[in-house]
Protein backbone atom coordinates (compact mmCIF):
# COMPACT_ATOMS: atom_id res chain seq x y z
CA UNK A 1 0.00 0.00 0.00
CA UNK A 2 1.31 3.44 -0.92
CA UNK A 3 1.44 6.15 1.74
CA UNK A 4 0.64 9.71 0.77
CA UNK A 5 0.39 12.95 2.70
CA UNK A 6 -2.24 15.68 2.40
CA UNK A 7 -0.75 19.16 2.44
CA UNK A 8 -2.37 22.59 2.60
CA UNK A 9 -0.63 24.96 0.19
CA UNK A 10 -1.14 28.68 0.77
CA UNK A 11 0.84 31.91 0.64
CA UNK A 12 1.75 31.30 4.30
CA UNK A 13 2.91 27.68 4.17
CA UNK A 14 5.81 25.86 2.66
CA UNK A 15 5.86 26.35 -1.09
CA UNK A 16 4.53 23.27 -2.91
CA UNK A 17 7.92 22.55 -4.49
CA UNK A 18 9.63 22.64 -1.08
CA UNK A 19 6.85 20.55 0.45
CA UNK A 20 7.06 17.96 -2.31
CA UNK A 21 10.85 17.60 -2.13
CA UNK A 22 10.75 17.09 1.63
CA UNK A 23 7.95 14.54 1.35
CA UNK A 24 9.75 12.64 -1.42
CA UNK A 25 13.05 12.70 0.49
CA UNK A 26 11.26 11.32 3.56
CA UNK A 27 10.23 8.27 1.53
CA UNK A 28 6.53 8.91 1.04
CA UNK A 29 4.80 7.99 -2.19
CA UNK A 30 2.37 10.83 -2.91
CA UNK A 31 1.33 14.38 -2.11
CA UNK A 32 -2.36 15.33 -2.20
CA UNK A 33 -3.52 18.95 -2.41
CA UNK A 34 -7.08 20.25 -2.20
CA UNK A 35 -8.80 23.12 -3.96
CA UNK A 36 -11.39 25.81 -3.56
CA UNK A 37 -11.48 28.67 -6.04
CA UNK A 38 -12.67 30.85 -3.17
CA UNK A 39 -14.58 30.59 0.10
CA UNK A 40 -17.61 32.86 0.37
CA UNK A 41 -17.25 34.98 3.50
CA UNK A 42 -20.98 34.81 4.11
CA UNK A 43 -22.34 31.31 3.80
CA UNK A 44 -24.80 28.89 5.32
CA UNK A 45 -23.03 25.68 4.29
CA UNK A 46 -21.34 24.10 7.33
CA UNK A 47 -17.89 22.64 6.86
CA UNK A 48 -18.26 18.86 7.30
CA UNK A 49 -15.44 18.71 9.86
CA UNK A 50 -16.64 21.61 12.04
CA UNK A 51 -14.51 24.77 11.86
CA UNK A 52 -12.72 25.61 8.62
CA UNK A 53 -9.16 24.23 8.75
CA UNK A 54 -6.25 26.65 8.96
CA UNK A 55 -5.38 28.16 5.62
CA UNK A 56 -8.59 27.07 3.94
CA UNK A 57 -9.35 30.54 2.62
CA UNK A 58 -5.84 31.11 1.19
CA UNK A 59 -5.19 28.02 -0.94
CA UNK A 60 -3.12 28.27 -4.10
CA UNK A 61 -4.55 27.31 -7.47
CA UNK A 62 -4.68 23.51 -7.60
CA UNK A 63 -3.00 22.81 -10.93
CA UNK A 64 -0.28 25.41 -10.44
CA UNK A 65 0.51 23.93 -7.01
CA UNK A 66 0.47 20.34 -8.31
CA UNK A 67 2.65 21.25 -11.29
CA UNK A 68 5.16 23.02 -9.06
CA UNK A 69 5.28 19.97 -6.79
CA UNK A 70 5.58 17.45 -9.60
CA UNK A 71 8.33 19.26 -11.46
CA UNK A 72 10.38 19.66 -8.27
CA UNK A 73 10.48 15.88 -7.74
CA UNK A 74 11.29 12.74 -9.71
CA UNK A 75 9.11 9.92 -8.38
CA UNK A 76 6.51 11.50 -6.09
CA UNK A 77 2.94 11.11 -7.30
CA UNK A 78 0.68 14.15 -7.05
CA UNK A 79 -3.05 14.13 -6.53
CA UNK A 80 -6.03 16.38 -6.05
CA UNK A 81 -8.00 15.94 -2.87
CA UNK A 82 -10.45 16.92 -4.14
CA UNK A 83 -10.96 18.39 -7.61
CA UNK A 84 -14.12 20.54 -7.55
CA UNK A 85 -15.16 19.44 -11.03
CA UNK A 86 -18.74 20.73 -10.95
CA UNK A 87 -17.29 24.25 -10.90
CA UNK A 88 -14.82 23.65 -13.75
CA UNK A 89 -14.88 23.57 -17.53
CA UNK A 90 -14.35 19.97 -18.65
CA UNK A 91 -12.27 20.79 -21.76
CA UNK A 92 -9.92 23.16 -19.94
CA UNK A 93 -9.55 20.78 -16.99
CA UNK A 94 -8.74 17.88 -19.32
CA UNK A 95 -6.08 20.04 -21.00
CA UNK A 96 -4.54 21.02 -17.64
CA UNK A 97 -4.56 17.45 -16.34
CA UNK A 98 -3.11 15.94 -19.51
CA UNK A 99 -0.40 18.61 -19.67
CA UNK A 100 0.65 18.00 -16.06
CA UNK A 101 0.62 14.23 -16.50
CA UNK A 102 2.70 14.57 -19.68
CA UNK A 103 5.25 16.91 -18.09
CA UNK A 104 5.55 14.79 -14.91
CA UNK A 105 5.96 11.49 -16.73
CA UNK A 106 2.61 10.09 -15.66
CA UNK A 107 2.48 10.95 -11.95
CA UNK A 108 -0.95 12.58 -11.64
CA UNK A 109 -4.12 11.19 -10.05
CA UNK A 110 -7.32 13.21 -9.83
CA UNK A 111 -9.72 12.53 -6.99
CA UNK A 112 -12.98 14.13 -8.06
CA UNK A 113 -15.81 15.12 -5.76
CA UNK A 114 -19.04 17.07 -5.67
CA UNK A 115 -18.15 19.58 -2.99
CA UNK A 116 -20.02 20.77 0.08
CA UNK A 117 -19.94 24.57 -0.18
CA UNK A 118 -23.28 25.45 -1.75
CA UNK A 119 -22.55 29.18 -1.96
CA UNK A 120 -19.25 28.53 -3.73
CA UNK A 121 -21.04 26.40 -6.34
CA UNK A 122 -23.68 29.04 -6.92
CA UNK A 123 -20.99 31.66 -7.51
CA UNK A 124 -19.86 29.51 -10.44
CA UNK A 125 -23.40 29.22 -11.79
CA UNK A 126 -23.74 25.59 -10.64
CA UNK A 127 -27.10 24.29 -9.44
CA UNK A 128 -26.12 22.36 -6.27
CA UNK A 129 -29.06 20.01 -6.70
CA UNK A 130 -27.62 18.83 -10.03
CA UNK A 131 -23.99 18.55 -9.04
CA UNK A 132 -23.90 14.74 -9.09
CA UNK A 133 -25.14 14.70 -12.69
CA UNK A 134 -22.80 17.54 -13.66
CA UNK A 135 -19.72 15.79 -12.24
CA UNK A 136 -20.64 12.52 -13.93
CA UNK A 137 -20.88 14.17 -17.35
CA UNK A 138 -17.68 16.12 -16.93
CA UNK A 139 -15.75 13.01 -15.87
CA UNK A 140 -17.05 11.12 -18.89
CA UNK A 141 -16.20 14.04 -21.20
CA UNK A 142 -12.66 14.28 -19.84
CA UNK A 143 -12.20 10.56 -20.42
CA UNK A 144 -13.27 11.00 -24.03
CA UNK A 145 -10.66 13.73 -24.49
CA UNK A 146 -7.92 11.65 -22.85
CA UNK A 147 -8.69 8.55 -24.90
CA UNK A 148 -9.37 9.88 -28.40
CA UNK A 149 -7.43 11.88 -30.96
CA UNK A 150 -10.78 13.23 -32.14
CA UNK A 151 -13.15 13.59 -29.21
CA UNK A 152 -16.80 14.57 -28.98
CA UNK A 153 -19.40 14.55 -26.22
CA UNK A 154 -23.08 15.35 -26.18
CA UNK A 155 -24.78 15.61 -22.83
CA UNK A 156 -27.01 17.92 -20.84
CA UNK A 157 -24.18 19.90 -19.22
CA UNK A 158 -21.24 19.20 -21.55
CA UNK A 159 -21.72 19.38 -25.29
CA UNK A 160 -19.07 19.58 -28.01
CA UNK A 161 -18.56 18.25 -31.52
CA UNK A 162 -15.27 16.80 -32.76
CA UNK A 163 -12.22 18.43 -31.16
CA UNK A 164 -8.44 17.95 -31.10
CA UNK A 165 -6.75 18.30 -27.76
CA UNK A 166 -3.11 17.50 -27.03
CA UNK A 167 -1.00 16.53 -25.21
CA UNK A 168 -2.44 13.21 -24.17
CA UNK A 169 -1.61 11.94 -20.68
CA UNK A 170 1.62 10.00 -20.28
CA UNK A 171 -0.15 7.27 -18.30
CA UNK A 172 -1.49 4.36 -20.26
CA UNK A 173 -5.26 4.76 -20.19
CA UNK A 174 -5.09 8.42 -19.24
CA UNK A 175 -5.06 10.25 -15.93
CA UNK A 176 -6.81 8.22 -13.25
CA UNK A 177 -10.14 9.88 -12.41
CA UNK A 178 -11.01 8.57 -8.96
CA UNK A 179 -14.44 9.14 -7.47
CA UNK A 180 -14.27 10.67 -3.99
CA UNK A 181 -17.06 10.29 -1.48
CA UNK A 182 -18.59 8.39 1.42
CA UNK A 183 -22.27 8.91 0.68
CA UNK A 184 -24.52 5.96 -0.14
CA UNK A 185 -23.95 4.88 -3.71
CA UNK A 186 -20.33 6.09 -3.84
CA UNK A 187 -18.99 2.65 -4.65
CA UNK A 188 -21.50 2.23 -7.48
CA UNK A 189 -20.64 5.63 -8.94
CA UNK A 190 -16.92 4.80 -8.76
CA UNK A 191 -17.50 1.61 -10.74
CA UNK A 192 -19.86 3.23 -13.25
CA UNK A 193 -17.73 6.14 -14.47
CA UNK A 194 -14.45 6.39 -12.55
CA UNK A 195 -11.14 4.55 -12.29
CA UNK A 196 -11.32 3.96 -8.56
CA UNK A 197 -12.87 5.03 -5.28
CA UNK A 198 -11.55 7.49 -2.69
CA UNK A 199 -13.49 7.56 0.58
CA UNK A 200 -12.62 9.67 3.60
CA UNK A 201 -11.63 7.76 6.72
CA UNK A 202 -14.62 7.46 9.05
CA UNK A 203 -16.34 4.77 11.12
CA UNK A 204 -17.28 1.84 8.90
CA UNK A 205 -15.04 2.81 5.98
CA UNK A 206 -12.47 0.07 6.62
CA UNK A 207 -15.25 -2.49 6.27
CA UNK A 208 -16.59 -0.84 3.11
CA UNK A 209 -13.11 -0.76 1.58
CA UNK A 210 -12.59 -4.44 2.35
CA UNK A 211 -15.92 -5.35 0.73
CA UNK A 212 -15.22 -3.17 -2.31
CA UNK A 213 -11.74 -4.53 -2.98
CA UNK A 214 -12.93 -8.10 -2.47
CA UNK A 215 -15.71 -7.70 -5.01
CA UNK A 216 -13.68 -5.55 -7.45
CA UNK A 217 -10.06 -6.73 -7.52
CA UNK A 218 -7.79 -4.40 -9.40
CA UNK A 219 -9.92 -1.28 -8.88
CA UNK A 220 -7.80 1.04 -6.70
CA UNK A 221 -9.02 2.59 -3.47
CA UNK A 222 -7.32 5.70 -2.07
CA UNK A 223 -8.37 6.55 1.49
CA UNK A 224 -8.05 10.14 2.67
CA UNK A 225 -7.79 11.33 6.25
CA UNK A 226 -6.20 8.18 7.67
CA UNK A 227 -5.13 8.68 11.27
CA UNK A 228 -1.49 8.61 12.33
CA UNK A 229 -2.18 5.30 14.02
CA UNK A 230 -0.17 2.22 13.00
CA UNK A 231 -3.13 -0.06 13.67
CA UNK A 232 -5.42 1.95 11.39
CA UNK A 233 -2.82 2.15 8.63
CA UNK A 234 -2.32 -1.60 8.81
CA UNK A 235 -6.09 -2.17 8.81
CA UNK A 236 -6.44 -0.30 5.53
CA UNK A 237 -3.54 -2.26 4.05
CA UNK A 238 -5.27 -5.49 5.06
CA UNK A 239 -8.53 -4.20 3.58
CA UNK A 240 -6.83 -3.85 0.21
CA UNK A 241 -6.46 -0.07 -0.10
CA UNK A 242 -3.98 0.99 -2.77
CA UNK A 243 -3.09 4.24 -0.99
CA UNK A 244 -3.61 5.69 2.48
CA UNK A 245 -3.30 9.48 2.76
CA UNK A 246 -2.32 10.90 6.14
CA UNK A 247 -2.51 14.52 7.19
CA UNK A 248 0.55 16.75 6.79
CA UNK A 249 -1.54 19.88 7.05
CA UNK A 250 -0.80 23.60 7.14
CA UNK A 251 2.98 23.56 7.63
CA UNK A 252 4.99 26.75 7.77
CA UNK A 253 8.63 27.01 6.64
CA UNK A 254 10.99 25.49 9.19
CA UNK A 255 8.36 23.24 10.80
CA UNK A 256 8.28 20.35 8.35
CA UNK A 257 11.16 18.10 9.39
CA UNK A 258 9.95 17.05 12.88
CA UNK A 259 6.42 16.49 11.56
CA UNK A 260 7.72 14.29 8.74
CA UNK A 261 9.97 12.38 11.16
CA UNK A 262 7.02 11.50 13.39
CA UNK A 263 4.87 10.51 10.42
CA UNK A 264 7.68 8.34 9.09
CA UNK A 265 8.04 6.58 12.44
CA UNK A 266 4.31 5.86 12.54
CA UNK A 267 4.31 4.41 9.04
CA UNK A 268 7.40 2.32 9.70
CA UNK A 269 5.72 0.77 12.74
CA UNK A 270 2.60 0.03 10.67
CA UNK A 271 4.42 -1.65 7.78
CA UNK A 272 7.07 -3.34 9.89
Amino acid sequence: MEIGLYGVCTDETLRPDEMARLIEDAGFDALAIGEHTHVPSSRESPYPGGDLPEGYTRTLDLFIALSTAALATTRLKVSSSILQLAQRDAIITAKEAASLDYLSGGRLDLIVGHGWNIEEMRNHGVDPDRRYDIVREKMLAMREIFDNDVASFHGEFVNFDDIWSWPKPAQQGGVHLIYGGNSPGSEERALAYADGWAPINAPGIIERVAAFTSENPGVPVHVAGVATDPAEIEAYAQAGAARAVLGFGHVRPGDAEPILEELRKTVDVAVG
